[in-house]
C-alpha cells in the first residue's frame, strides 16, 4: 500500500480507502458468480434456478476500470475544493449572499454512454462501491455540534416526463433510501409541486452533506424523441431530426449543481441524449471536463473484448453434463443472435439453457442457442438486425440506437485516456 496521500488533512477524504491501480480497479469491479458443481442428480428444475445468478455476472472492461478512476478523481478533487476546514466551504454550503465557489475551482462532470444493455450503468453502480461505505458518519466535524453524515455519493435516474419537480421528487426519494430518512416526506407530500423550489431544497441538503458525487441515469429523458413517422420522412436527408428539451428549466438547474455548488456530476444515457447533450447546447459541453466513456457492445465474435476475455468466463457456466466447445463458431453464433449486446447475451444463455432442459439428452447445442432467440428474445429481433447492419437508416427506427454526433468527445477523451 502506498503511503503517498494527494488529500492529506482532509477529512472527507480519510473513509473512501485506497486510490485503486488499474489492476486493483480491475479485480474489485470483477464479479462472478459460484461455479455449477457437481450437476450428478439435480434436476434441471432446480438447475434453472442456481443458473438465473449468471445475471449477477460482471466481467468489467478496460473503459469500466477508467470510469471507476475518473469518478474517484471527480469525488477526491471535489472534496480537496471542498474542505471543510475552508471557511469559504461553509459560506457555499448555506448558500450565502456573496458567497462563491472557490478559486480555480473548475467544474466537474462526465458521461458514459453506451446502447441500452451494454451495461453503463452497472459499470458505474460497481466503480461506485468500490468506496467502502456510501454514507460515512463523522462523530466530530467542523461546525457541527453532532457530527455528520457524508454521503459519498447519490444515484437516480432522469425521470420519463423529463421535468424539474419530478426530477427533484427522484433526487429526493433516493436522498431519503440511502439516508434511511424521511427528510423531503413533507415536500413530497404536497398536492402542488414547486420543481425550482424542489431542486433548491435537495441541493441545500446534499451540500451541507458534503455529497461527493451525483450519478443521474437515462440523461436522454432530458429530451423528446421525434415521432417514428417523422423520422421515417427524413431518412433520407442528411442531419436528421434534433432532439428537443423537455423543460429548459430542469436540466439547467441539474448544471448548476455542478457548475455553481461544485458538485461532480456524472451523465449515462444511450447515444441519442448524450449525442444531444454535446452537439446541440454549447454550454452543456462542459460536462465531459473529468471524462467521456463509451462503453460498447461487442460488434465482433473475434473482438478481444468479448473472445478472450467476456466468452470464456460465460462458458464456464453451462448447466449440463456434455458442454458446448469454446471455439470461434460458438463466438460467431452468439454475436450473431445478440448484437453483442451484454444484457441480451446473458438473456440468451440462460433462454438456450431452458430450451435444452426440454431434453432428456443433458446437452447444449446450437439449435438450443437458434430457438431461444427465436421465441424467447423474438421481440428484440428487429433491434439486433439494426444494429448488426450498422445502417443508421434501419438503427433511426429504435430510438435507442440512433446515432449522435459525439464522436470529437470519444475520441478526445480515448486519446488521454490511453495507457
Amino acid at each position: 500500500m502506498s503511503n503517498h496521500d494527494p488529500y492529506k488533512g482532509n477529512m472527507l477524504t480519510r473513509g473512501l480507502g485506497p486510490i485503486l491501480s488499474r489492476e486493483e480497479a480491475l479485480a474489485a469491479l470483477l464479479h462472478l458468480p459460484p461455479l455449477p458443481g457437481d450437476l450428478k442428480g439435480m434436476p434441471v428444475h432446480i438447475r434453472l434456478h442456481y443458473l438465473m445468478i449468471l445475471r449477477d455476472l460482471h466481467v468489467p472492461a478496460l473503459e469500466g476500470a477508467r470510469l471507476q478512476s475518473t469518478m474517484d478523481l471527480m469525488v477526491r478533487q471535489g472534496y480537496r475544493y471542498r474542505d471543510p476546514l475552508f471557511a469559504e466551504t461553509w459560506r457555499l454550503v448555506g448558500g450565502e449572499a456573496g458567497a462563491r465557489k472557490p478559486p480555480r475551482a473548475p467544474s466537474s462532470a462526465a458521461i458514459a454512454v453506451g446502447y441500452s444493455g451494454t451495461g453503463k450503468t452497472e459499470a458505474v453502480l460497481r466503480g461506485l462501491s468500490t468506496y467502502p461505505q456510501q454514507v460515512i458518519f463523522h462523530e466530530k466535524f467542523p461546525q457541527m455540534a453532532s457530527g455528520l453524515s457524508q454521503v459519498v455519493w447519490l444515484s437516480t435516474d432522469v425521470p420519463a416526463s423529463g421535468r424539474t419537480a419530478d426530477m427533484a421528487a427522484n433526487l429526493m426519494i433516493a436522498w431519503d433510501n440511502v439516508m434511511k430518512g424521511n427528510r423531503f416526506t413533507a415536500s413530497l407530500a404536497k398536492n402542488r409541486r414547486d420543481g425550482g423550489q424542489m431542486l433548491d431544497e435537495w441541493r441545500q441538503v446534499a451540500s451541507s452533506h458534503f455529497l461527493g458525487l451525483l450519478h443521474l441515469d437515462e440523461v436522454q429523458n432530458f429530451f423528446k424523441i421525434q415521432s417514428l413517422e417523422r423520422r421515417n420522412k427524413r431518412k433520407n436527408e442528411e442531419g436528421g431530426l434534433e432532439l428537443s428539451i423537455v423543460e429548459d428549466a430542469c436540466l439547467k438547474g441539474i448544471l448548476n449543481f455542478t457548475n455553481i455548488w461544485q458538485m461532480p456530476l456524472l451523465l449515462s444515457g444511450t447515444p441519442d441524449g448524450i449525442g444531444a447533450l454535446t452537439k446541440r447546447m454549447s454550454t452543456t459541453q462542459r460536462l465531459v471536463t473529468a471524462g467521456y466513456h463509451p462503453l460498447a457492445h461487442f460488434e465482433k465474435a473475434l473482438d478481444h473484448r468479448f473472445r478472450h476475455v467476456f466468452f470464456p468466463r460465460l462458458c464456464e457456466y453451462q448447466y449440463v453434463k456434455k458442454k458446448l466447445p469454446l471455439d470461434d463458431a460458438f463466438a460467431e453464433l452468439i454475436i450473431l443472435l445478440t448484437g453483442g449486446i451484454p444484457r441480451i447475451i446473458i438473456a440468451l444463455w440462460i433462454a438456450a439453457h431452458r430450451v435444452a432442459f426440454e431434453r432428456s439428452t443433458d446437452d447444449l447445442r446450437f439449435d438450443d442457442f437458434k430457438k431461444a432467440a427465436a421465441t424467447y428474445l423474438a421481440p428484440v429481433a428487429p433491434a439486433i438486425a439494426a444494429l448488426l447492419s450498422n445502417d443508421p437508416n434501419r438503427m433511426a427506427k429504435f430510438e435507442d440506437l440512433m446515432p449522435r454526433d459525439d464522436g470529437f468527445w470519444a475520441i478526445f477523451w480515448n486519446s488521454m485516456n490511453r495507457p
